[in-house]
């Protein structure tokens, strides 16, 4: 809620106070828009007179912002004219409500445009995971890597990244059926997560049999040795399958790279030298895991 007005941030909040929302002011457009960028809210009620700038030009500078332009902005102000409404509503204003307000409209319009709110976000986790194991996918990893790379960049501590790919996948599908394939690919993908200890940990499937873990605030030997025990977790699932006419268990490869992120390297060669080592596992043996510390300087 954004007013210069202590009388009107007071009045908001004994309307919308017992309506179970986490409420957060701002007494200025200038302080607004620090404290949107620092924690992004859900909605933004906002006022058009303001001192040191006014809510059309808060609203032109969220809306020209990448990370807050998604967010419903409804202007609640004493600008009552239709040119004032169409205005805001230019500027991408979701809704424009006039002062002297009444309560019950006012929290009609914010419950239900935070129920929009919370439908899109639900609908955009969703488009996150993979359907059939109900883990994120590349999309997902995608997003959080770039953030990770950057934090730890600013931090200057490790990241780590490996890739993990299903020994022999094709062989086990043709021999238990596509099924089978199916459920190995949940299992493993559940094998992966039961390992994961930490929030900021992340498993995703990364296409076909190919899955991909994101361990921030790693080094190279945690990570390696991270990454052997759910090796060793999906060697115990025993999934077993004839190769050769000779018993088999599903085993996993996996290729890891850690690094400090500094300006001569990107989270796009991070992954490459991931994949690189993930050829070398698969080639020199498979059932095991190999890591590379990549240069920090």
């Amino acid at each position: 809620m954004v007013d210069d007005s202590p009388d009107n941030l007071n009045l908001l909040k004994q309307v919308l106070g017992n309506e179970g929302y986490e409420l957060r002011v701002a007494p200025s457009g200038s302080f607004a828009l620090r404290a949107i960028h620092i924690n992004p809210p859900d909605l933004i009620l906002l006022d058009i007179r303001m001192p040191d700038m006014d809510g059309m030009e808060v609203c032109r500078q969220l809306k020209n912002d990448d990370l807050t332009r998604d967010i419903p902005i409804i202007f609640l102000t004493a600008l009552n004219s239709s040119l004032d409404e169409g205005r805001g509503l230019k500027l991408g204003a979701i809704d424009y409500i006039t002062k002297p307000f009444n309560a019950d409209i006012v929290k009609a319009r914010v419950r239900n445009h935070l129920n929009y709110v919370h439908q899109r976000q639900l609908l955009e986790q969703l488009a996150k995971l993979d359907p059939l194991t109900e883990i994120p996918n590349r999309r997902w990893f995608d997003d959080a890597i770039e953030s990770e790379w950057y934090r730890a960049m600013r931090a200057e501590i490790f990241i780590s990244v490996a890739i993990l790919d299903i020994d022999y996948f094709k062989q086990y599908n043709d021999n238990q059926g596509h099924l089978a394939g199916d459920q190995a690919l949940i299992k493993v993908a559940q094998a992966i997560v039961k390992s994961l200890s930490r929030p900021a940990d992340l498993v995703a499937r990364y296409g076909g049999e190919e899955f991909v873990v994101l361990l921030p605030n790693t080094d190279s030997n945690g990570a390696k040795q991270f990454l052997d025990q759910i090796r060793n977790n999906v060697e115990k699932l025993n999934l077993v399958y004839e190769l050769e006419s000779e018993e088999k268990h599903l085993t996993i490869s996996v290729g890891g790279s850690t690094v400090i992120p500094h300006s001569d390297v990107t989270f796009k060669g991070l992954l490459e030298a991931a994949d690189a080592n993930l050829y070398q596992a698969k080639n020199t043996g498979r059932n095991q895991v190999v890591w590379q510390e990549l240069p920090s300087v």
